[in-house]
């Protein structure tokens, strides 16, 4: 590959703070929950996190991940607005919704 085309690729997966928050509401009207907070900040250990207030919060290192590392995440903190732990109905939700091809890969 073209060291140019490289590039390009690279900046083609970081996406703004708005394009990824637009992500999110996308995701969250078609699953069908509506999150009372969407947080962007810095986070250590983790991806994102779910409160039980309906906050969800996404790690900045998400704005630089491919787009289907983002939609993973995405979708894993938005369905624990309907299931709050990761258990057969949990898995069987992030495969409809992600299909059995993203189910295996890592963020």
């Amino acid at each position: 590959m073209k060291e140019a085309e490289r590039m390009w690729e690279e900046l083609e997966e970081t996406v703004p703070r708005d394009v990824f928050c637009a992500e999110v509401l996308a995701w969250a009207r078609r699953i069908g929950v509506e999150p009372k907070e969407v947080h962007l900040r810095l986070m250590r250990r983790k991806w994102g996190s779910c409160s039980t207030k309906g906050r969800i919060t996404f790690n900045t290192e998400l704005l630089s991940k491919p787009a289907a590392s983002r939609r993973r995440v995405i979708v894993e903190e938005l369905l624990h607005l309907k299931i709050p732990n990761h258990g057969k109905l949990f898995k069987s939700l992030l495969r409809v919704y992600l299909g059995s091809g993203e189910m295996t890969e890592r963020v």
